[in-house]
């Protein structure tokens, strides 16, 4: 078992993308945020890429309303420069219209009912638009020399693999065969089946309504010219992050669901020959009372409380207890979980007591992912 050295990592020139990604709620914009700051006060010029980050973290960042382009963080310290956005998925799909559709189809597409819900909320839009600004980023940052670090924080999926599966099913439905289908069912190849199709079409009437399918048709009578490029954008993305400049870091925190997603992501990066740097084991708790066991502090509270003395003591070490279970508990599945991937880089990060809210504490994280 080796020690993930994230110093290292991030002074590498020859590192260009860092994405941070594990299932949600395991400190994954954090740790981007994070080492984006270190980053920058080590001389690198950094665009740190959040999704959906907590008030506080924005507020730190600098970013207090929702914006889709990169603004300089004030007070980093160093030779370096950190720029961070939070991701707007829907104008980033906007903006993918306007720049390959002509302003008259575009204009369709943008008030078309069935384009708000897609834009706004359909399954897999959020991954596919985050890898779509980051292929945006990059190619700017190759054209304009602005950034030389793009660190990305992956959306706050229910599955870590979602990030990896969502763009593909997306890019899958805007290469349009079964909307097409629902355009044109009685033409060209379809007429064949026009009887089948027409009776799913009728069922599809009846449970979706009239409206929600002829605005479905209109959207895809306007968008016909835009399926392939959203294909061939995804897996311009894909081929990007198998790149040698790349990194992925997968965070996971000590628990069962968390250090389970982060297996199957290690795996599954293998399989796609995608440059796994490590694994950032976050929020482990720790004390600093580790002479007093559990075990220790259970019976004491138990002989006070039996003598019918010192009760805050006896409530106090309860508390200890509870927090020294935690710590072993955490520790065993971390220890656990490193055993099964020896050969995967790994860093502890210890659980603090209050939530990030400035740079310092964001330099305290990027402090412990280095120790």
């Amino acid at each position: 078992m080796s020690e993930l050295d994230l110093d290292a990592l991030i002074d590498d020139p020859g590192i260009r993308i860092v994405v941070t990604c594990g299932s949600g709620g395991v400190g994954k914009t954090t740790t981007a945020a994070a080492l984006g700051l270190r980053a920058a006060e080590r001389g690198r010029k950094v665009v740190v890429l959040t999704i959906d980050p907590a008030r506080r973290l924005a507020q730190s960042l600098g970013l207090t309303e929702l914006d889709n382009t990169p603004r300089a963080v004030a007070g980093v310290g160093g030779d370096g420069q950190l720029d961070a956005m939070m991701l707007d998925m829907k104008r980033t799909f906007d903006e993918v219209v306007l720049a390959h559709a002509t302003p008259e189809k575009a204009e369709q597409i943008l008030a078309n009912p069935f384009y708000l819900a897609l834009s706004s909320s359909f399954a897999g839009t959020q991954e596919y638009m985050a890898m779509e600004k980051l292929g945006q980023l990059h190619k700017q940052a190759e054209a304009s020399g602005d950034w030389d670090l793009i660190v990305v924080d992956t959306p706050p999926s229910r599955s870590a693999l979602d990030f990896l599966d969502a763009p593909e099913r997306l890019a899958s439905l805007l290469e349009g065969r079964f909307l097409r289908l629902l355009l044109a069912p009685a033409k060209g190849p379809f007429r064949l089946m026009s009887t089948a199709v027409n009776m799913a079409m009728s069922v599809m009437n009846k449970v979706l309504g009239a409206q929600v399918l002829t605005d479905v048709q209109t959207f895809v009578a306007a968008f016909d010219t835009l399926f392939g490029g959203f294909r061939q954008r995804a897996d311009k993305t894909v081929a990007l992050l198998r790149e040698p400049h790349t990194a992925f870091l997968v965070v996971a925190a000590p628990q069962n669901d968390a250090l389970r997603e982060a297996s199957y992501f290690t795996e599954r990066l293998r399989e796609e020959n995608m440059p796994l740097a490590g694994v950032v084991l976050n929020r482990v708790t720790n004390s600093e009372a580790t002479d007093l066991s559990a075990e220790r502090s259970l019976a004491a509270a138990e002989k006070l409380e039996e003598a019918d003395k010192s009760p805050l003591t006896a409530a106090l070490l309860r508390l200890h207890a509870d927090k020294m279970q935690q710590v072993v508990a955490d520790h065993k599945r971390a220890d656990r979980f490193k055993r099964g991937h020896r050969s995967i880089p790994t860093v502890e990060v210890p659980a603090l007591a209050d939530d990030v809210h400035d740079l310092t504490g964001l330099r305290q994280i990027g402090d412990l992912l280095t120790a």
